[in-house]
């Protein structure tokens, strides 16, 4: 989208895995220690299908895809614990800490959105909790009751949004992500989306983002009418 057909925005909503967070490589890893045990491989086509899911709804499609022997409560049982040594090593994506320092020191509400369950997410996070502090709050989609669809339903955004105190419309919230999955839940929002993809991404997952970006280091907050750097 050209940048004067760009919309201003008054609040942003921040994806996690993949987008704030280095997992998606230790997503890939910890679900393959699962699957070769049943002599099943785990790729980046089954890792395209189920971006942006819901934990539970991740778990049921890998074991259909792969046509595990387990079902889909078995395989997050087995995850649980892989989770627990694997991701409090994960690491920030390139620019995060700039950009959300900078939107919340200019006053700017910020929400988290993750498809995560918080249990999850707290095991993620616990080197980083300094910066996932400054959101105004956070929305765990694997666990909120609220959030009865995962993405590429709205809810979760939807929901997001109209947890900060002033109700913004969603036109007003600006969300970022790196799945094609959560593109389409901000769009069925009625949210414009900043999209940093995986560079193996097909491009034609990035059609309907508004903007695509290499990384959170080459955002533009004025192109938005946020406070520039």
């Amino acid at each position: 989208m050209a940048a004067n057909n760009l919309k201003k925005v008054t609040h942003c909503i921040f994806d996690m895995d993949g987008l704030l967070l280095d997992t998606e490589v230790l997503y890939s890893k910890v679900f393959n220690q699962i699957s070769q045990k049943y002599g099943k491989e785990y790729t980046w086509e089954h890792k395209i299908k189920i971006m942006g899911f819901k934990s539970n709804e991740s778990a049921n499609a890998i074991v259909d895809m792969l046509e595990l022997p387990i079902s889909g409560s078995e395989f997050e049982n087995q995850l649980a614990a892989i989770y627990a040594d694997v991701f409090p090593k994960c690491n920030l994506m390139p620019g995060a800490e700039r950009l959300l320092k900078h939107l919340k020191n200019n006053n700017i509400p910020i929400a988290l959105a993750t498809s995560s369950a918080k249990t999850t997410s707290d095991i993620k996070t616990q080197r980083w909790e300094h910066i996932f502090d400054m959101f105004h709050h956070k929305v765990y989609g694997g666990t909120d009751p609220e959030v009865k669809r995962g993405k590429p339903h709205p809810d979760i955004f939807l929901i997001a949004a109209q947890r900060f105190p002033d109700k913004p419309e969603p036109s007003k919230c600006l969300v970022f992500e790196d799945s094609p999955n959560g593109v389409e839940a901000a769009i069925a929002a009625g949210m414009q989306v900043v999209m940093v993809p995986d560079p193996l991404l097909d491009k034609k997952y990035l059609e309907n983002a508004t903007i695509v970006l290499k990384s959170l280091d080459d955002f533009r907050p004025e192109l938005f009418g946020l406070p520039p750097y």
